[in-house]
């Protein structure tokens, strides 16, 4: 009898491995079957917006459509408001998150996050005149130099951090902030990229980019619900092999550090 219950167990044992392992490659194998790559994002300049025809443009729309294109798949895109992405892909409204979205340990709580496919961070513009010979961060730690920011936001707490002695103009929005700047009225304005490039490319007679190196660092990933092992592979050999081959990063300069899509975009983004 203590046989037959062992051999019992050893059977319910290896049958509930083999269920969880079908689990976690269900995800990727629905989405085999289905041919259809089924992704959430939110439309936010330049990582994705909508064009003169109203089809959706930008860094994620490039990243998921060639995904899709080197896997034999379709994409299907389904915007979703910001505040209720990850909700929606817990639901099992898409596959997986493609829009920009930051590693970070709560949010790591609720989803698996990939290796990161970009990087963003908060930049320093300054005006050309005032901040011409100011090209580091120690130039701008100075009482006689006066920063601009956009109030509640980030940068505020990332110009404290590098700028404790500098004086600190805080504006409702980062067009105040910037207008500050481009008035001459402060050396430098903090903003999240790829704000500052785009400004100092729209804005080149007067702003420019004085720091090498951005002043913080954000990790971008793809986002996708917990267990789904199969899939993360599947998404991490792929943005391994799209980084060595510099694809990735094409992508990411054009639409981050030139105004080059500029006019294809609808107004009012």
């Amino acid at each position: 009898m203590k046989k037959l219950l062992a051999a019992c167990l050893a059977v319910i044992t290896l049958m509930m491995g083999t269920n969880a392992l079908a689990a976690e490659k269900s995800t990727l194998i629905d989405i085999k079957e289905r041919g259809t790559l089924r992704v959430g994002l939110s439309t936010f300049v330049p990582w994705a917006m909508r064009d003169k025809q109203g089809e959706l443009v930008g860094f994620e729309v490039d990243v998921a459509r060639r995904l899709a294109k080197d896997a034999g798949l379709k994409v299907e895109f389904i915007p979703t408001a910001w505040d209720g992405i990850i909700p929606a892909l817990l639901a099992g409204k898409f596959d997986v998150i493609i829009g920009g979205l930051s590693i970070t340990p709560q949010r790591n709580m609720s989803v698996l996050f990939t290796a990161p496919y970009a990087h963003s961070g908060v930049q320093l513009a300054a005006n050309k005149e005032k901040s011409a010979d100011k090209l580091t961060i120690a130039d701008y730690n100075k009482r006689s130099v006066t920063l601009s920011v956009r109030r509640g936001a980030f940068t505020v707490e990332t110009a404290k951090k590098y700028f404790p002695k500098a004086k600190l103009r805080q504006f409702d929005d980062d067009a105040q902030a910037f207008q500050e700047v481009l008035n001459g009225n402060a050396h430098a304005v903090l903003a999240s990229s790829p704000k500052p490039e785009q400004m100092a490319i729209q804005y080149n007679e007067k702003l420019f980019i004085p720091l090498t190196d951005r002043l913080s660092r954000g990790s971008e990933a793809f986002a996708i619900r917990h267990g789904e092992f199969d899939l993360l592979n599947f998404f991490n050999n792929w943005i391994l092999l799209r980084t060595e081959d510099g694809w990735l990063k094409e992508r990411h300069d054009y639409w981050f550090t030139t105004l080059d899509w500029q006019n294809q975009i609808s107004e009012g983004q």
